[in-house]
């Protein structure tokens, strides 16, 4: 680890240089250099990754896998763990490939395409058919040194389409994705791949909604048409009530406001929260409050009485409702899975002696609730944060404090 620290504040070093003093070959030259310093640095950030994720030993910080911690302790996106911890796994499955990205001559927009001549169904036809992969990843890492990112996805996909020139019948289940990302601003926005006979059924479903919702003077593009149809489609099948339940509760959108922001004419802009966390304004709270139902949450000793002592061990619809609107979303850390998903935990278990009351209450999915109730403890501090323990007492921390 010394000598990559050594290199790390070596490279932190160049951020002091005048890049307007160098020359256009120069630059040129340096941009060439940190390239392939990227591309050594992604593969072996990948090889680690992989090793760690063999090791299990994410369950350190009691959690499932690599992706897990690498999108909670190390802050990247879904879309980039998903990557990473997959070019870590094609790594060790083709050892060309990884001599290429040791070397830092290969990308990892490259290894993401490579990684799909080694899927399981890839290589399964490869050794039906009797293809030496050796020779295949050999030329297919010649052209990924020495051709445009365009030749190397043509490259593969002629393999793959060799591989399997009859192109027998797929299950539609098997091509069907939906990835839905939610923005710091509390906007939404997603891709959906769907097989040909999935995307008529929606299609046909949302071009319905969408034309019957039309009337003269529309100015709506066709894109907003159908995302507003979108919307609507949701809206019917959360109205009809025969939706599956969420942790004993019917689906729902919810949303916390206080109540002098709701009952005040202003616009009020991020004055409600809603279920995922989202800030909206309060006359996007009072549109959805006139089709729905009001739910009075005080917290304090004239309100809704949230302590059942010792007379009620399962929590109750309104005690449910206050954990969810406190928490929002499972306490263990680094965990983001949303209280739908979620148990109300006994910090202090019934069984001990803990009582049905708010404070003695925490939301835990169910994967961290087990591990609670196997040696990890969590605790909540004067300023209302959740703090985990591991069993031996250390903490576990999302963001270590920096060297100095």
């Amino acid at each position: 680890m010394g000598e990559l620290e050594s290199a790390l504040d070596a490279l932190s070093a160049l951020a002091a240089d005048d890049l307007f003093e160098h020359s256009d070959a120069d630059l040129l030259d340096r941009t060439r250099a940190l390239v392939r310093a990227r591309n050594m640095l992604d593969a072996e950030l990948a090889r680690t990754v992989r090793r760690a994720e063999l090791a299990q030993a994410p369950e350190r910080d009691g959690l499932k896998n690599m992706k897990s911690w690498l999108r909670t302790h190390g802050r990247l996106s879904g879309s980039a763990v998903t990557a990473l911890v997959t070019a870590g796994r094609v790594q060790e499955a083709l050892p060309a490939v990884a001599a290429a990205c040791a070397a830092g001559r290969v990308t990892a927009d490259q290894v993401e395409l490579l990684a799909k001549t080694c899927t399981p169904q890839a290589l399964e036809r490869a050794a039906a058919a009797g293809v030496d992969r050796a020779a295949i990843e050999a030329a297919l890492v010649a052209v990924a040194v020495s051709a445009p990112h365009r030749d190397l996805q043509k490259a593969v996909g002629a393999y793959l389409a060799a591989l399997d020139p009859d192109g027998s019948e797929p299950d539609p289940t098997e091509g069907r994705s939906l990835k839905l990302v939610q923005h710091p601003d509390g906007s939404w926005t997603g891709r959906f791949d769907l097989d040909a006979v999935g995307g008529e059924k929606v299609a046909t479903a949302l071009e319905a909604i969408a034309a019957k919702g039309r009337c003269a003077g529309d100015l709506r593009t066709r894109d907003q048409r159908l995302g507003d149809a979108l919307v609507q489609l949701a809206d019917l099948q959360l109205a009809a009530g025969d939706l599956p339940v969420l942790r004993t509760v019917k689906p729902h959108v919810g949303v916390l406001i206080g109540v002098e922001d709701l009952v005040d004419p202003a616009e009020g802009p991020g004055a409600g929260t809603t279920g995922l966390g989202a800030a909206i304004s309060a006359a996007r709270v009072r549109m959805l409050a006139c089709d729905g139902s009001v739910t009075r949450i005080v917290i304090g000793p004239d309100s809704v009485p949230l302590d059942l002592g010792r007379t009620q061990r399962v929590v109750p619809p309104h005690l449910r409702r206050a954990v969810d609107a406190r928490d929002q979303c499972c306490v263990f850390t680094g965990c983001e899975a949303p209280a739908w998903w979620c148990d109300v935990h006994h910090v202090l278990h019934w069984v001990d002696g803990g009582e049905t009351c708010l404070e003695n209450s925490a939301l835990l999915c169910e994967r961290h609730h087990t591990k609670v109730h196997h040696g990890f403890t969590i605790e909540r501090d004067d300023g209302g944060r959740w703090h985990t323990y591991r069993p031996d007492g250390s903490e576990i921390l999302l963001h270590e404090p920096l060297r100095v």
